[in-house]
Order: C-alpha cells, then sequence, then structure tokens
C-alpha cells in the first residue's frame, strides 16, 4: 500500500483546514492510500521554503522513505512564489515522491516513477497564475485606496479602534523581520502575503 502524507495550509488563524482535511482524506481512502501523518501549517504561501515549518517536515518524511505521495487540495497550498514551490516538487522527485494536487487531479510523476511532463506543466502554469492575480488583486486594492482618498473617503478603523503599538508588531512580526531586513514595503507584503497599507502601518509603529 502506498503512504501519503496531507499537506494543509492556511494563511491566518482565522482560518480552517477542516475542508482541505475531508476532501483529502476522501480522496486517499478512496485510491487505497495509507495516510501516515497530516501536516498543518498557518503561514503566508509566499514564505521561502526554509520558513515553512510543514515543507520542511514532509521533506523529512520523504528523505526517511516514509512516504510515496504529498497530497495538497490546490497548488497554492504548497506555494504561492513559482520557484520555491518547484523547488519543492523537484527535491521530492529526486526522493521519488509524487505530489497530487486535488482540484486538479493533477499527480506529478507517473506510476513507472517518470515525470508527468503534462502535470508539470499544469503545475508551473497554476502557480504563476496564482502569483499574477495576487500581484494584480494588490494592485486594484492600491489603487482602489488612492481613488477614495482622492475623493476624501476616510479610511481606516473607526476611531478607537486601533490596535496598539505593541499587539499590531506582535501580530505582523514577519513583517517586522522583513523591513529591518531591508525589503521594500511592497516586497514585504508579497512575502507576507498581507496588503501594502497593513505593511506602511506597521513600518509607522516601528
Amino acid at each position: 500500500m502506498k503512504k501519503a502524507a496531507l499537506l494543509l495550509r492556511v494563511s491566518s488563524n482565522g482560518q480552517s483546514t477542516d475542508r482541505q482535511l475531508s476532501e483529502l482524506t476522501s480522496y486517499a481512502n478512496g485510491k487505497g492510500l495509507d495516510i501516515i501523518e497530516v501536516v498543518t501549517e498557518k503561514i503566508s504561501g509566499a514564505k521561502k521554503n526554509s520558513e515553512r515549518q510543514g515543507i520542511q517536515r514532509i521533506l523529512e518524511l520523504a528523505r526517511a522513505k516514509q512516504i510515496d505521495k504529498v497530497l495538497v487540495h490546490e497548488i497554492s497550498r504548497l506555494g504561492r512564489n513559482t520557484p520555491q514551490v518547484l523547488a519543492t516538487i523537484e527535491e521530492l522527485h529526486e526522493l521519488k515522491v509524487s505530489v497530487v494536487v486535488l482540484n486538479y487531479q493533477i499527480e506529478t510523476l507517473n506510476a513507472n516513477g517518470s515525470v508527468n511532463s503534462m502535470g508539470m506543466f499544469m503545475v508551473t502554469m497554476l502557480t504563476d497564475i496564482g502569483r499574477m492575480e495576487r500581484e494584480t488583486t494588490v494592485e486594484r486594492i492600491n489603487s482602489g485606496i488612492a481613488e477614495a482618498k482622492r475623493k476624501g473617503v476616510v479610511l481606516g478603523r473607526p476611531e478607537g479602534s486601533k490596535k496598539g503599538k505593541t499587539e499590531m508588531l506582535k501580530e505582523y512580526k514577519q513583517v517586522v523581520k522583513k523591513l529591518q531586513e531591508g525589503y521594500s514595503i511592497r516586497e514585504t507584503a508579497k512575502l507576507c502575503d498581507v496588503s501594502v497599507s497593513t505593511v506602511q502601518r506597521v513600518k509607522k509603529e516601528m
């Protein structure tokens, strides 16, 4: 029986992995796969592999020859940074571990262990589309904010509801770290999967 690990990811504590877990478990059971571990992350998909404990755990299982497949609900669960996603998959392939992307029914290795070229083409394309969509969303938000300000609309939280400095810096400690490392506001927003306005508020509090 083939052994599998499930990789679940959400970007924030307020999000749930229940749907991912339910549908991946159902798929694994239907394919006769033995789920040996469920790996859950609450972190931005834009993070580097080295910063993602879930990815590192998956790679540990692969290196230890404990899994044959990694199941993810959608490609963005592996990440939103195309080179990082491809690097993860490449290392898994070297360890003879296939990646299954449930929502598109993609598997990156064929039954004989060879690379599924069409599957990898789809993975690359979908990852890059996700990256572009995210960048476009950020740009639209910024454009909308700029237009609202031009019209004199007051933006932000109601008076008296703003987070305190300590609370904000604690909640967005990764944003603080990236800014301290010299990343620009826009770069930090992309890396931490937050809005540009959030980074600007954090920087102001710093």
